[in-house]
């Protein structure tokens, strides 16, 4: 950067992203300091290396806050809520344990968030049941992120799941071999029967063969 850059010419990009091409080193540092900026090297293996004409420190606050932001968007999007009440009947219980199991199988962590109103809050030792009762349900697939904790009129539970299970396609069991077609053996020599004909050509088949008996032959 500036007076880093040592080799020269270099091939420049202004402060408005225009290619201004291959110009001496010592141009670009006075065109740079003149717009109270920096010469920053960002191909420094490219011949003639590429530089461009910045606000080094507006550049680096910028990245910064940008990688807050993503690993900000990462954290929440790995956590999901699970609402519900201490009089939750047993079917809506059921339907939120189901989704609860999904996002943990995906790798989320869980918060369980219990809400109560009214004369319920007298009765937060229920909530502290029922998440208990959610853990041993779980099992050994979670461990408890964050024990139950009461936040207002809130209780709340983060469960994690302890190994991510990962989806993948069953496959499929090979089909077993067919077994060979039985073959059919003619009696008649040099005449065969094919067993894909149908009954009525079996039967023509069969008639054309006449068997004369001995006894009804004339005698001459």
């Amino acid at each position: 950067m500036n007076d880093q850059v040592r080799i020269s010419p270099i091939r420049l990009i202004d402060h408005e992203n225009v290619q201004r091409g291959v110009v001496p080193t010592d141009q670009a540092r006075s065109l740079a300091r003149d717009l109270g900026l920096d010469l920053v090297e960002i191909s420094p293996t490219e011949r003639p290396p590429v530089c461009r004409i910045m606000d080094y420190g507006k550049y680096k606050y910028d990245q910064k806050k940008k990688k807050q932001k993503q690993q900000q968007s990462s954290a929440i999007a790995s956590l999901k809520e699970v609402r519900m009440r201490p009089k939750t009947d047993t079917n809506d219980r059921s339907i939120k344990m189901t989704r609860a199991v999904r996002f943990l199988k995906e790798g989320n962590k869980v918060q369980f968030t219990m809400l109560f109103r009214g004369r319920e809050q007298a009765h937060r030792d229920l909530g502290l049941n029922i998440f208990k009762g959610i853990v041993e349900e779980l099992g050994e697939e979670v461990k408890v992120e964050r024990p139950p904790r009461h936040e207002g009129r809130r209780l709340t539970m983060v469960l994690a799941p302890i190994k991510v299970v990962q989806s993948s396609k069953t496959s499929k069991a090979p089909k077993a071999p067919k077994a060979p077609k039985p073959q059919t053996v003619s009696e008649t020599p040099g005449a065969g029967v094919d067993a894909a004909k149908t009954d009525n050509a079996v039967e023509v088949g069969l008639q054309s063969v006449t068997v004369a008996s001995p006894g009804l032959l004339e005698k001459t």
